[in-house]
């Protein structure tokens, strides 16, 4: 059972300039979209980011909302949050699969996205992943658009060059 795996997880980074996040969150299950901002909240606060909330209707929605700020705002990275419980339909196929490749298309564009989108079978599911008390993905999707940035920002300005060699 993945639950007692130990599991390595990197120490955050550090920044010498302020980081802006902004979380996309779908809060259609309303608690668990709060537990799982109050830990990327958290996480974010410990490498001093300042963060911005912002709500879509659903899963389906937060990677075109990253994309519209990418293109239209100023943040260094995205944290992309919400839920999706099994249902009796095959609609949960559709937008578990929509939004990851949505949000992993942005990310191969250039995005620093740590997607901490949940896709459980069950409520109790969500409901332990989602608790910053306890597997805290909110969290662990904050410190993954953190480190991200930090990526980013070692490798600003770096160019492998084109052309002829002086």
């Amino acid at each position: 059972m993945a639950g007692s795996e130990t599991h390595y997880t990197l120490p955050l980074p550090v920044f010498d300039r302020p980081v802006r996040l902004l979380v996309v969150v779908a809060p259609y299950y309303k608690d668990i979209a709060d537990n799982l901002v109050a830990g990327a909240r958290a996480v974010a606060a410990q490498c001093g980011a300042d963060v911005e909330v912002v709500e879509v209707p659903g899963a389906l929605e937060v990677p075109t909302a990253i994309a519209m700020a990418e293109r239209l705002a100023k943040y260094d990275g995205y944290v992309a949050l919400g839920c999706v419980i099994r249902g009796e339909t095959t609609h949960y196929d559709t937008v578990c699969n929509d939004s990851s490749r949505a949000i992993s298309l942005l990310g191969l564009q250039g995005a620093c996205i740590g997607n901490g989108i949940l896709t459980v079978e069950n409520r109790a599911q969500a409901e332990v992943r989602a608790d910053p008390a306890g597997q805290n993905k909110g969290g662990g999707a904050a410190a993954a658009a953190l480190h991200l940035i930090a990526l980013s920002r070692n490798w600003a300005g770096q160019t492998k060059g084109i052309g002829f060699r002086a």
